[in-house]
This record gives C-alpha cells, structure tokens and sequence, in this order.
C-alpha cells in the first residue's frame, strides 16, 4: 500500500518531532512492504514567516489530497513572537482553526494512556494507578454550545450573554458511529456522557446513541452523567475503553484524563472527517523554549502516527509494532528529560526515535 501523507511540521517542537515520526513509519514501511509519500504543508507561524498567514488557499488543497495528515505543533511565544502582534485572524492557532472547518474534523480523538513504566507519574493514589488504563475519549469536535448561537443583550439596564446548545441528530449519529467502530477495534464498550436529566439535548443525544448501538451487537453501551464520569476518572479510570460525548464535555474530561497520566508529552490525538481522513497531532504544544536543543519529547507524535496507521488506514499490524516498540522502549528504562525517573536512562529526541525504530 502506498500512503500518501501531508505533514505539517509546524513550529517550536514541531520540526524535530514529526522527524522522529516520520523515521517510525518509514522503519514500518519497510518492514511491512509498504511506501510512503510526503508531501510537506506550511501552517501557523511557520506559514505567517512565508505568506503572511496561518494558513493559504493551497495548504488546504494540498491537505485534501493527502490520505492523511501529521502535524508537529503551532504556535510559538505569545509574549515575545511578532506572530503575536498580529490581530488574532492571523495568529498561528487560527490555522489549526481554519483547517478543522475546511476539513471538516468533527470527531476528535483523545487517547489517555497509563504505561506500567510511568505509572509512578500518575497523581492518583497507588492502591487506583497500579491498575493502568487505556482509555479513548470520542468528542464531537464541530457542534454544540461552542458554536451555537450566542449574543450579549441589555434587558431592563442589566446586561445578559446568551449561549446556545444544540445538536441535531445527524451530527450525533455520525460522532456516534466513529465511537463505536473505534471500539470494535479495541475493547468492545462505549461509555456515552451526557446530562440527560437536565438538557433536552442530551435527551436527543442518548435517545440518537442508543439508535446507534442497535447495529454494533458486540459492542457495550452504558450512559453515565457528566458529573458522575468527572467522579469515576479519578475514582477507577481503568472501567473505560470509548468515552464518547458532546463538544464542551469532552474539552473537559480529556484534559481531566490527560493529567492523570501524569505526562502530556505521551499523549497523542486525532481528529476526523466522515471518510477515512485524519488530522494526527500530539496533545502537547509547541514549546518554544526547548526548540532546537534536541531534548523534545517525540512519542505523542510517533503515537498520532501509529493512530494514523490504525484509523485512516486501516492498518492495525503495523500501529499494532508502534505501540509494542514504545512500550518497550520504556520498559528498557529509556526517557526523555519530561518523563525522567531515578535508574532510568535519558536520551534526547532522535535518539528515542532511534530505540522505538530498532524496536519495531
């Protein structure tokens, strides 16, 4: 299989870790008898320093037609940076903005995972951590209360900001498809999270999933309550595979389950259109600071791409020698300076590319 690939290194951290994740899957090309071709796409600051812009007319033309894309990360010091001093259509978060809506990204895909190796990072107690979980929060990326209508009105001298929840049942079906053909390939239950003893949406929502999980026999479905999920992922986060939910809960409750793994440099994600295309990003940001010193993180990025090879195409093997290899190369002791621990060895950014490849 060829696997046509657009990459948006992006900035500060971007460049180097999207090497290292490129090298992996170039090692899984080869092991697999597979190809690969790059194409290279300018995005936030990174394209402001070329075009003006976060991102132009044909870095969208050019990710449409890619298979999938990979990207590093953007931004860069909101203090410092010129990109700053732009008005904020033209700062370089609005380029991640504006391809999510020309792509049409409505499914996003925020793994939390607790590795045996790293579980001393985990701020839970011991007696919850030594359980490991491996866990994917589904959010609906595109609808609901932050994009709903809104205004701010004065009535009677007092001023009001109205914001609006809505969904219709087209956009929670196919949010709700992605969730449960993503746990076929996993652990076979889904955890819908709504608020339906309050909101009529997420009435329409339970009733639309239930819908839904008529033609997914293998599959578990359990409703909990926002409330009480924000309780259960401190409480026994290891009872999850798929959490799926709406835009606004899910911002919260992947950031709830990314910090009790105890290190967002592990963290991948992707974000999905209703065919089989992806945007696969790590969850951390630029950091500026570290930039160019080679002592980045890169495995939330080399974990997007082995989710890449899983959810656009469809090739579970090959994410399958990605996922092992890391674990394994942890497993040998081996960290960067984020993960660091007593006994282990530090190595920088290339070097972890390296171990993961000879793992592979």
């Amino acid at each position: 299989m060829n696997l046509n690939i657009g990459c948006i290194a992006g900035d500060g951290i971007g460049p180097e870790i999207v090497k290292e994740a490129r090298k992996v899957l170039d090692k899984v090309a080869d092991k697999y008898g597979h190809s690969i071709t790059y194409t290279d796409i300018l995005m936030g600051g990174a394209s402001i320093d070329v075009h003006g812009v976060p991102l132009t007319e044909e870095a969208i033309a050019l990710a449409k037609a890619s298979d999938a894309v990979l990207m590093g990360s953007i931004g860069g010091d909101t203090t410092t940076s010129p990109w700053y001093r732009l008005e904020p259509s033209k700062r370089p978060e609005a380029g991640l903005l504006a391809i999510r809506k020309a792509l049409n990204l409505f499914a996003n895909l925020r793994p939390a995972v607790l590795y045996e190796e790293l579980a001393g990072a985990c701020p839970l107690k011991e007696e919850i951590s030594a359980k490991g979980f491996d866990m994917m929060i589904m959010r609906e990326l595109t609808g609901g209360l932050y994009f709903g209508e809104r205004k701010t009105i004065e009535e009677n001298g007092v001023k009001k900001a109205i914001d609006t929840l809505s969904y219709d049942e087209n956009e929670i079906r196919r949010i709700a498809v992605k969730a449960f053909d993503i746990a076929m390939k996993r652990n076979k239950k889904v955890t819908s999270v709504d608020k339906a003893n309050v909101l009529d949406s997420s009435r329409l929502w339970r009733a639309v999933v239930n819908e839904v999980a008529k033609d997914y026999p293998e599959v578990t479905l359990e409703h909990m309550l926002v409330d009480n999920c924000a309780m259960q992922l401190v409480k026994d986060p290891a009872q999850f595979d798929v959490i799926l939910t709406e835009n606004m809960f899910g911002d919260i409750l992947s950031d709830e389950a990314s910090m009790v793994t105890g290190s967002i440099g592990m963290l991948a994600s992707a974000s999905l259109n209703d065919s089989r295309f992806g945007l696969y990003e790590p969850s951390h940001g630029s950091a500026p600071d570290i930039a160019g010193k080679g002592i980045a993180n890169p495995i939330a990025t080399i974990l997007s791409a082995s989710m890449m090879l899983r959810y656009t195409f469809d090739l579970d093997k090959e994410a399958d020698a990605i996922d092992r290899a890391v674990k394994q190369v942890l497993k040998e002791g081996y960290r960067t300076g984020d993960i660091m621990a007593e006994g282990c060895t530090q190595v920088g950014t290339e070097k972890m590319g390296d171990l993961i490849c000879e793992g592979i």
